[in-house]
């Protein structure tokens, strides 16, 4: 049936503000992709030419390649991590009631609602406290705070469409707690499981004030990019820039189609409950 109070001029004006929109948020991120391929210096218009000069800088950059291998390393750890604890955190808040449950999420869920440099300044004043500053997994710990609430995030919307009975049935079908988890509250997770490893390494891969307070000598990428930036001005940004945009994106186009699956079929649901039966 169409929609006859639907006002077109109200239409084009909204498709006009989201194209204006997303063209303000990604104009800088097109710009640096083209001055990559600049052969001048310094970005100016018209392009002095094209050129790979400073793909190959960044290439031969020892630097680059220890914060990439450091990013790398810190991104895959706190993936996993942040994961595990997330999707156990968002397990405790589906199958338990208890006491004080509304502050437990609430808590759970507050790390990414801090300023990023007050979270950067306790962690590196916990740390310090500790002996554990200055090192690279100073950085996993400090990031792991950071993306486990993403990834609860994530694993709640999951569970949110399960019905509580499945896990019941499966009990009742003689599976114990363990088996009952194995084979049907993770099946059932999975996408959201595969979808907070990949978002949480990309908000890994992409901070960067948390991990300056706290990673010392071991920086990680986006923390050389500042780097550079204290220094001198230097095209190398511009590719550093693009590859960690073309990554983080691709985590989180990953994510987003991992999300978009929905609960399976009711057969594939008996499947998965008949799995258990001893």
């Amino acid at each position: 049936m169409n929609d006859f109070n639907r006002n077109r001029l109200v239409d084009w004006a909204l498709k006009l503000y989201v194209a204006l929109s997303f063209g303000f948020i990604f104009a800088p991120i097109a710009a640096s992709f083209v001055f990559s391929f600049n052969a001048d210096r310094f970005p100016s218009l018209p392009l002095g030419g094209f050129s790979t000069v400073w793909y190959e800088a960044v290439w031969n950059d020892p630097l680059v390649w220890e914060g990439l291998r450091n990013t790398l390393i810190v991104g895959i750890v706190v993936s996993v991590l942040a994961t595990v604890i997330g999707f156990g955190a968002a397990y405790t808040d589906f199958r338990y009631r208890f006491f004080g449950k509304t502050v437990y999420v609430a808590l759970a869920l507050l790390p990414p609602t801090i300023p990023v440099v007050i979270l950067g300044l306790a962690m590196l004043a916990f740390l310090s406290s500790t002996h554990l500053s200055g090192a690279i997994y100073s950085v996993m710990i400090a990031h792991v705070v950071m993306c486990a609430p993403f990834a609860m995030a994530i694993c709640r919307l999951r569970l949110s469409q399960m019905d509580p009975s499945l896990e019941a049935a499966a009990w009742n079908l003689g599976a114990t707690e363990w088996m009952a988890m194995r084979h049907v509250i993770i099946p059932f997770c999975k996408p959201a499981i595969f979808s907070a490893l990949f978002i949480t390494m990309a908000v890994s891969f992409d901070e960067f004030a948390v991990a300056w307070f706290v990673s010392g000598l071991n920086e990680t990428l986006p923390v050389k990019v500042l780097g550079f930036l204290q220094g001198q001005v230097s095209p190398r940004i511009n590719v550093i820039g693009t590859f960690v945009f073309i990554a983080s994106m691709t985590l989180v186009i990953l994510a987003q189609i991992l999300l978009m699956k929905r609960s399976a079929a009711p057969a594939g649901g008996a499947k998965e409950t008949g799995a258990v039966t001893p």
